[in-house]
This record gives structure tokens, C-alpha cells and sequence, in this order.
């Protein structure tokens, strides 16, 4: 047990089990066994994470530090972060049960969470996307997600009192907030010691990235909506290892980013990310498998995921068109014909919100601090870049194109524009 810069005791192997055994809504999950397994597989860019296991039961054990684990004390970060991720894991969860996991305890002055364990064989989506594992039921429950846990936490369903006594609280989550405006909308667009690319090859892609002027208004207006525009409580970092996954089970964690912000980010940066898994397929491709048939698999899912959205969101708005949302009153919006335009318009805008911050979140993974593993594990420096380019080239054009775009349809014609 080390203690960390501020006082407070960050957790071993050994230190945990004394904390479970003291720890009633822990110690009961794991059987009050004094048989404890613990393993450490904390693999992002923050956090410790570790699996408890006994003969009769597990569960998992997530302990925020005071700075980014993958860089350092140099890069102090706010503990604050677990009770946000904690508060919006048991919101998301009311919302949606079947697709967020338990919170059985949440320790605010050890930054802790103790929640369910999801058994293999979930893995998590990134690495079955990397090994061309199909998920039938993915863009189901990821389009059940979404619109559940954005349509009720929005002013389409609660009152603006309510809104904004919740969105005064997320505004405590400032400081993930400001790294994500960093690493996502700011550091992509200027020389910053933490960008990174497949150099040499993409030297020059990121050169070109710098100096474009219309996509650097893009990006400001990205970055004025993520800061200004308090939609609906979002996830913040609904990348493909944000979620467990196996045939028939969708399950998101890590929501530590949460806050009140733009429905489309969380849209965009699930959708982007299959994107990315789309166009790094090539350079996993090898002799007798090409991968044609699983990128064609990923397109589809991507268009599903979008139109299940939009049609579950609809169909939620619809059933609540007399509730207590303060967005659209009834009084006002009873005619049909208004309400078709009211509810075309806003899908319309969120169509586009989605694309544009997707493209932001792709561009950030090839030129800036924190890549995926889904171009990483390309060991070929050349066949790697030549992929990363291709998403580059897909984003800019998103970012700064967006708006002429009526469907998931033509954007999936786009993305095979480029791939050709």
C-alpha cells in the first residue's frame, strides 16, 4: 500500500483484501471467503482495476489516483472523478439496467468502487472488434443505451428545474472535462509534447492537420458545443473499450467523464470508433483473410446503431409527449405537423452533432497523446500509417462536411469512398 500525494491510501494486492474484509456490501459479494484472488488489469490511462475472485463469487474493484496513471504525477488529475463515475454508473443503471453493471459500494474519500464482475467471455469490444468477433446483438443494446440514458436525463423528458440542479452537480467534473477539451479539440490542432503519430509516415498528414483553417473553425464550434451545450447526462467516453461485450450481453463501464453535455458526443464517439475499427481491419488482413466480409459486417452495424437510435428515441419521445419535459410543451407543440418538424429538426441536428464530434474523436487517436490498440497491434509502421491515413482523410472530410449529409446511408457511402 503506497500513499498517494494527497493523503489518501492507494490500494495493493494486499491492503484491498483487508479493505473487503471491512467492507460488509464488498465481503458479502465474494462469499465472505478469506480465499481472495486479486488481479490487477487496469490497462487505461487512469485508473487501478482490480478482479476479485473467490470459490463462491467476484467482483471488481476500481481506485482512482491523483494523477494520469500513464503519465505520471506530473499530470495531476482530481479523485473527484470516481464519485462521478460512481453517480452515473447508478443513473445510467436506473435507466437501463440491462446494460449497465452494479454498484455495490462507493467509498468517496478512497475514490473506490466496488461493482459486478462481468465474467468471461465478455471482453472488451475493442479487442473482439480487433479479432473480428461479430456481435450480433451490439447495435441493439448500444442504441438501447443511448436512448435511454440521453432521452430521460434531457429537458425532452425532465423539468428544467430538475436539469439544472443536475447539471450544477456535473460541473464538479470539471477537470475530466477540461482534458478531454485538451486532448480531443485542442491538442490535435497545434504542437503539443504530447501528440504523437506513426512517424515518419504521417509526418506530413499532421503537418497538413495544423495548418487546415476550415476544419480549425470546425473544431472551435465542436468545442464551444461540448463546453456550452448541457443536453443530457453523457457518458464522455463511450469509446469501443468503454463496453464489455459477448454474443448476447452489451454492458458500458467507465463512465468517469460523465456530465451534462452534447447528446451527439457520446453518438460520436461510439460510432467513430467503429469507424476506426473499419478502416484498421487492412492491416490485420492476411493471407486467405481479408477481412472484406467483417468490414462490411461493421458498416452495418454502424448504420443499424444510428437508425435503431433514431427510432427508439422517437418512439420514447412519442410515448412521453405529456410528461414533465420542459423542451417541447404540449400546450404549444399539439399539432402534428409541428411536432413531426420539431422532432425532424432536432434528430436532424443531432445527426450532425454525431458526425462531427465522431471525426474529432478519430483524428485525436492518430495524432494525439492517447492511440487504440486497434492500429497499435499493426506492427507494420507503413501498413499501419496507411490505415491511420485513410481515417484522417474520413474524419476531415466528416468534420467539415457534415451538414450536407441526410443519413447514415450516405456517410457509410463516404467511408467507401475513401476506402476505395
Amino acid at each position: 500500500m503506497t500513499t498517494a500525494n494527497n493523503g489518501s491510501r492507494a490500494l495493493d494486492e494486499k491492503s484491498l483484501v483487508e479493505y473487503i474484509k471491512s467492507t460488509p456490501s464488498l465481503y458479502s459479494v465474494v462469499g465472505e471467503s478469506d480465499n481472495l484472488e486479486i488481479k490487477e488489469v487496469g490497462d487505461g490511462n487512469l485508473n487501478f482495476v482490480y478482479i476479485v475472485t473467490s470459490p463462491s463469487g467476484a467482483l471488481v474493484v476500481k481506485q482512482a489516483l491523483p494523477y494520469v496513471r500513464s503519465i505520471g504525477e506530473s499530470w495531476p488529475m482530481s479523485k473527484d472523478r470516481s464519485y462521478f463515475e460512481a453517480r452515473t454508473l447508478k443513473e445510467h443503471g436506473r435507466l437501463c439496467p440491462p446494460h449497465v453493471p452494479e454498484v455495490y459500494h462507493f467509498d468517496h474519500s478512497m475514490s473506490l468502487i466496488g461493482m459486478r464482475y462481468l465474467a468471461p467471455p465478455h471482453i472488451i469490444l475493442r479487442k473482439g472488434l480487433i479479432g473480428r468477433v461479430k456481435y450480433p446483438l451490439l447495435a441493439e443494446h448500444m442504441a438501447e443505451y443511448m436512448s435511454r440514458t440521453l432521452f430521460y436525463t434531457s429537458l425532452l423528458y425532465i423539468t428544467t428545474t430538475d436539469h439544472k440542479r443536475a447539471v450544477a452537480e456535473f460541473c464538479g467534473n470539471v477537470e475530466l472535462c477540461r482534458l478531454t477539451e485538451q486532448v480531443v479539440f485542442s491538442d490535435p490542432y497545434k504542437v503539443s509534447q504530447y501528440n504523437r503519430w506513426t512517424s515518419p509516415y504521417l509526418d506530413h498528414d499532421a503537418k497538413l492537420l495544423r495548418e487546415d483553417n476550415v476544419l480549425k473553425l470546425e473544431v472551435a464550434q465542436l468545442k464551444s458545443m461540448f463546453c456550452e451545450k448541457a443536453q443530457a447526462l453523457i457518458h464522455g467516453d463511450l469509446h469501443t473499450s468503454s463496453q464489455m461485450v459477448t454474443q448476447d450481453s452489451t454492458q458500458v463501464i467507465d463512465s468517469e467523464f460523465s456530465f451534462y453535455g452534447p447528446m451527439g458526443y457520446d453518438i460520436g464517439a461510439f460510432l467513430g470508433n467503429l469507424v476506426l475499427a473499419f478502416f484498421a481491419q487492412d492491416g490485420h488482413a492476411v493471407e486467405g483473410d481479408d477481412r472484406e466480409d467483417y468490414k462490411k459486417w461493421i458498416l452495418r452495424t454502424i448504420e443499424e446503431t444510428w437508425n435503431l437510435f433514431h427510432k427508439k428515441l422517437i418512439a420514447l419521445w412519442n410515448a412521453n409527449q405529456d410528461g414533465p419535459g420542459d423542451a417541447y410543451l404540449p400546450q404549444i407543440y399539439n399539432n402534428p405537423d409541428v411536432w413531426n418538424l420539431v422532432q425532424t429538426n432536432y434528430m436532424r441536428d443531432l445527426f450532425h452533432d454525431s458526425l462531427g464530434f465522431g471525426s474529432a474523436k478519430m483524428i485525436r487517436r492518430i495524432v494525439g497523446v492517447a492511440h487504440v490498440e486497434d492500429f497499435e497491434s499493426i506492427m507494420d509502421a507503413s501498413k499501419r500509417a496507411d490505415c491511420e491515413r485513410k481515417v484522417l482523410n474520413c474524419a476531415k472530410m466528416l468534420m467539415k462536411e457534415r451538414r450536407k449529409f441526410v443519413s447514415i446511408d450516405e456517410v457509410i457511402s463516404a467511408i467507401l469512398h475513401i476506402d476505395h
